[in-house]
C-alpha cells in the first residue's frame, strides 16, 4: 500500500495543499491513491509503529475497493464520488483517563462530528441515526464503524462520506450524497477539517471526565443531537428479530433505551429505521 504524506492527486480530484484545514487539525494525515479499506490498513500501520502512528492520525482516500460497514457490509464507491476516512483516537495520550468500557461512546461522538461536519457544508436537513449513521432528508449520506485496536490501545473510526455521487452511483436507493442534496461544490477539507476538530474535542472532554458521559455532558449530547430519540422506529436485531417501537433516550453505556411489553430495554446493536406514521 503506497503511503504518503502528500495531496497531490488526493480525494475527489484535490490537487496539492488542498488538505490545509484538515492538516492544521490531524496529528498525522496520510492519503492513499486507492486502497482495500483505510480501516484495516490503519488498525495494521497503527499497531506495527505505534509511535509513528499518535493520537488523531488520519488515513484516507477516495477510491476503497473492500470497505466494511456495520453488521459486516460491503462498502465501495465509484472512485473520486466519496471520501473514506479512518481516525486513529489514543485516549491514553490525553489528559483523564478513558477506560476501555468508556469506547463504547467513541463511534456516536464520530457521529455527532459528523452531522456537524454535513451541516456545515449547508444542509439544513442532516440528521443522526442511533448509532452513527447521519442522514440528510432520511437518506444515509454517511456510515461510521470503529474497530478496536487488537492490544485495546485505541480505537479506529472509518467514516464513509458520499460527495459527489450521482443518483445512479448510489449504492442502495435509499442512500444518497452532498450532491444531490443541492451541495454544488462539496468542500471535502473543510467536511473532514470541520469533522476532525469536533471529535477531537469530544474525546477530549470524555476523557477529561475519566470516561463518564454524564459527568463529560456527552450523554445528553449525544441525545439530543441523535433524531432517533423520542421516534417510533422499526429495530432489525443481529439475530434477526424485528421489533417496532418507540426509542426514548440512551443509556449510561450509549445504548439505545427502547419501550418494551414489561418496561424498556437497552438495545447494544441493531438497524433501525425511522418510522414515519
Amino acid at each position: 500500500m503506497p503511503l504518503r504524506d502528500s495531496y497531490k492527486n488526493g480525494p475527489v480530484g484535490m490537487q496539492e495543499a488542498e488538505l490545509e484545514r484538515s492538516r492544521k487539525v490531524a496529528n498525522r494525515l496520510v492519503v492513499v491513491e486507492r486502497t482495500g479499506s483505510t480501516n484495516r490498513d490503519l488498525v495494521e500501520l497503527a499497531s506495527a509503529d505505534p509511535s509513528g502512528w499518535p493520537h488523531l492520525s488520519v488515513l484516507l482516500t477516495d477510491e476503497q475497493t473492500a470497505g466494511k460497514g456495520r453488521l459486516d457490509r460491503s462498502w465501495q464507491a465509484a472512485p473520486g464520488t466519496s471520501l473514506a476516512v479512518s481516525v486513529l483516537l489514543r485516549p491514553d495520550q490525553l489528559p483523564g483517563a478513558l477506560p476501555v468500557g468508556a469506547f463504547g461512546w467513541l463511534p456516536l461522538i464520530a457521529g455527532v462530528a459528523m452531522k456537524r461536519a454535513v451541516a456545515g457544508q449547508g444542509v439544513a436537513e442532516a440528521e443522526l441515526k442511533w448509532p452513527n449513521d447521519v442522514l440528510i432528508a432520511g437518506r444515509k449520506v454517511c456510515g461510521i464503524l470503529a474497530e478496536l485496536l487488537p492490544d485495546a490501545s485505541g480505537v479506529v473510526v472509518g467514516s464513509g462520506v458520499n460527495l459527489t455521487m450521482t443518483a445512479e452511483q448510489l449504492p442502495v436507493p435509499t442512500a444518497t450524497s452532498l450532491a444531490l442534496a443541492g451541495v454544488a461544490a462539496p468542500d471535502a477539507d473543510r467536511l473532514l477539517a470541520d469533522y476532525l476538530a469536533s471529535l477531537s474535542t469530544l474525546v477530549y472532554e470524555l476523557a477529561n471526565a475519566g470516561g463518564d458521559a454524564d459527568a463529560a455532558g456527552i450523554r445528553a449530547l449525544v441525545e439530543k443531537e441523535c433524531a432517533t430519540v423520542g421516534r417510533d422506529v422499526r429495530i432489525e436485531l443481529p439475530d434477526g428479530t424485528v421489533r417496532e417501537t418507540r426509542a426514548t433516550g440512551l443509556d449510561a453505556d450509549g445504548r439505545l433505551v427502547v419501550i418494551t411489553d414489561g418496561g424498556t430495554a437497552s438495545v447494544a446493536a441493531g438497524d433501525v429505521t425511522h418510522l414515519r406514521y
